[in-house]
């Protein structure tokens, strides 16, 4: 009889179409920075060196942060760090609205992590692990400030989700 080991960790379904567009906009940067470079007779090795490493930079900044998740965890990683914290151990939940909105999580641990909420709607698997982590923290009752705003979030996740399947069988 085999055992079920440790489930993979749910991932962003969408990271790498984001990630192919950020490197082939970094790409078609350099190839046109350098194709003007050329053009105006003014190419050089150092020059072609600095547009390679601001289309770095370029792919650097678009590149979106990858967001994974297990049992009782959530990870945000960008190119330059990984933020990890504990669903299951929450102390605080924050959404900020505005042009960019993001939420903001904290954990017992003190650690702190942003996202944005569209990638939580985007990813069932996802929002999943964290509704199960937050319903862990509300039972330990270390979650003091937020509980709402999860709740309106995942009321806004479920009627997209229905939508979405009321449209694909032709209901709406």
């Amino acid at each position: 009889m085999q055992r079920n080991g440790p489930t993979a960790p749910a991932g962003d379904r969408h990271w790498r179409g984001s990630a192919r567009l950020a490197v082939s906009c970094a790409l078609l940067f350099c190839a046109m920075a350098l194709l003007v470079d050329w053009d105006a007779g003014s190419v050089s090795p150092l020059r072609a060196l600095l547009w390679v490493s601001l289309s770095t930079a370029v792919g650097a900044v678009l590149l979106p942060p990858w967001v994974s998740a297990g049992p009782g965890w959530l990870a945000v990683r960008t190119p330059w760090r990984r933020h990890i914290v504990r669903t299951d151990a929450l102390t605080a939940v924050r959404q900020y609205d505005g042009p960019s909105s993001h939420l903001v999580l904290r954990d017992v641990h003190g650690h702190r992590l942003e996202l944005d909420p569209r990638i939580l709607a985007a990813n069932p698997l996802l929002w999943h692990e964290l509704d199960t982590g937050v319903r862990r923290s509300l039972e330990r009752g270390t979650l003091r400030q937020g509980a709402d705003v999860l709740d309106r979030l995942g009321h806004r996740i479920d009627d997209e989700a229905l939508k979405a399947v009321l449209r694909a069988s032709g209901l709406s």
